[in-house]
C-alpha cells in the first residue's frame, strides 16, 4: 500500500477536507504514547507465589512441626553443655568409722530417712575394743580415786610423806583423762557404755537414700573407696558447666540461666550462677562453673543439660530454631501458618544467629505459628510450583 503524503500532494489532487481530518486522527491514535502504554499494560505480569495450601488430611502435615513463637529472655551466648549434680550442702556420703561386717540393712534406695535413723547394723570388733577400753578406764579411775583418798588419810595421820600423796593425785588425773577419752570415743561412734559389739550406722541428715554400696554379710572398712550410703535432698540440686575459655566473658556470678533437659523438652528451668572456677583446666581449657537450679521436683542428678546464660538487663526477644530459617541471598524467611493448612512464606530480620537458634528483630510477633521443622521441604515445593 502506497503511503499518501498530504503535504506534497499537488493542488489538483488535493483530498477532501474530511479525508484529511480522518487521516490525522488515525495517525495520532497509532503513534500516541498513551496508546503504547495501554498496550504495554495489557502484558500479563507473572504472579508471585508465596503460600502453600495443604489439605487437612495431607500426609505432608504430619512431617511438619508447627509451633507458636514466644518471647524469652535474651540469651547472652549460645547454650552450653552441663550436667545436673547433687547439692553438696544437702548431701551426705556415709562410711562406717569402724571395721566390721554388715548384719542387717535397715534402709533401701528410695527410702526417706530422718536424721539419726539407723541405716545398717553391723558386728564390729572395733566397737568391742572401744567398749573394753572404756570399762577398763572406768575401773582404773575408780581405783585411783580410792588410792588418792587413802593417801590423803595417811598423810593426815603422818604415816607417809606428801610426795606419796602428790603421786596419787597425778595418777588420778591421768585416769580421769583416759576415762574422758574413752567416753568421747564412744560418743563419736554413737554407742553407750552398756552397748555390745553390734554397731548401728545412722544417717546424719534427713533426706532420701539415692545409693547403697553394702549388702548383708559384706565386710565394712572406714577406708572404703565408695560410700556405703548416699543421702541427699532431691529438691536441692546444682548444675555444673565446663565453660569454654572463649565464653568466660559472657558469664558472671549471679547471672540468670535457662536450663533445658531432654526429659522435658518443652520446659525451661530457672537457675543462676553460684561460683566460677579460679583457674582453667590445662587439659580441656575449660573452667568449672557451679549453678543453682530450681528443679521443680523433676530433675535428677547426672542428667545432661543445655544451659543458656541470659542477659542481665531482662531483655525479651523472639527466639526460633535455625531449622525454621530459610536463607536466600542476603535475606532470611520463615513459613508462618496463617490458618489451618495455609502456610505462607514471610521475610524476617535477624537480631543474632547462633549455632542452634536465632533471635528475631522484625517479621514475627508473639503467638505466630511457624514451621520449625520441615521448612526446607516446603521451600523446595514452593520453588517447584513457580
Amino acid at each position: 500500500m502506497n503511503r499518501i503524503n498530504i503535504l506534497t500532494m499537488p493542488a489538483s489532487q488535493s483530498a477532501p477536507a474530511h479525508v484529511i481530518l480522518m487521516l490525522l486522527l488515525l495517525s495520532i491514535a497509532v503513534y500516541s504514547p498513551t496508546y503504547a502504554a495501554d498496550k504495554t499494560s495489557q502484558k500479563k505480569t507473572p504472579a508471585i507465589i508465596d503460600e502453600i495450601v495443604l489439605p487437612q488430611n495431607s500426609p505432608q502435615l504430619d512431617s511438619l512441626k508447627i509451633e507458636a513463637v514466644a518471647e524469652v529472655a535474651a540469651p547472652a551466648s549460645e547454650p552450653l553443655n552441663g550436667k545436673i549434680a547433687f547439692d553438696e550442702n544437702y548431701t551426705a556420703r556415709i562410711n562406717s568409722p569402724v571395721i566390721g561386717r554388715a548384719v542387717s540393712i535397715k534402709a533401701q534406695i528410695g527410702d526417706t530417712v530422718k536424721a539419726g535413723q539407723v541405716l545398717m547394723v553391723m558386728d564390729s570388733p572395733d566397737l568391742g575394743s572401744a567398749l573394753a577400753d572404756a570399762r577398763k578406764a572406768d575401773a582404773d579411775l575408780q581405783l585411783k580415786r580410792q588410792a588418792y583418798a587413802r593417801s590423803k588419810m595417811l598423810l593426815d595421820g603422818g604415816v607417809i610423806a606428801r610426795k606419796e600423796v602428790e603421786n596419787s593425785q597425778a595418777d588420778l588425773v591421768e585416769a580421769e583423762a583416759e576415762s574422758q577419752r574413752t567416753r568421747d570415743r564412744l560418743r563419736n561412734l554413737g554407742a553407750g557404755r552398756s552397748s555390745n559389739e553390734s554397731y548401728a550406722l545412722r544417717s546424719p541428715i534427713a533426706g532420701i537414700v539415692v545409693d547403697r554400696q553394702v549388702n548383708p554379710g559384706s565386710e565394712v572398712r572406714p577406708d572404703a573407696i565408695f560410700p556405703l550410703f548416699t543421702i541427699t535432698n532431691p529438691d536441692r540440686l546444682w548444675a555444673s558447666i565446663d565453660l569454654p575459655e572463649r565464653d568466660l566473658s559472657k558469664v558472671s556470678q549471679g547471672q540468670p540461666l535457662a536450663i533445658e533437659v531432654a526429659a522435658y523438652p518443652n520446659e525451661i528451668f530457672n537457675g543462676s550462677v553460684l561460683s566460677i572456677g579460679v583457674m582453667v583446666d590445662p587439659t580441656t581449657r575449660r573452667i568449672p562453673v557451679r549453678c543453682a537450679v530450681d528443679s521443680k521436683g523433676k530433675l535428677k542428678p547426672e542428667m545432661y543439660a543445655r544451659i543458656t546464660p541470659l542477659s542481665k538487663n531482662n531483655l525479651k526477644v523472639i527466639k526460633i530454631p535455625n531449622t525454621a530459617l530459610i536463607t536466600e541471598g542476603l535475606y532470611s524467611y520463615v513459613f508462618v501458618e496463617t490458618s489451618p493448612g495455609h502456610i505462607k512464606k514471610r521475610r524476617v530480620v535477624l537480631n543474632i544467629q547462633e549455632r542452634e537458634f536465632a533471635t528475631i528483630r522484625e517479621g514475627l510477633q508473639v503467638g505466630d505459628r511457624i514451621v520449625s521443622s520441615g521448612a526446607i521441604l516446603l521451600n523446595s515445593e514452593l520453588a517447584a510450583g513457580k
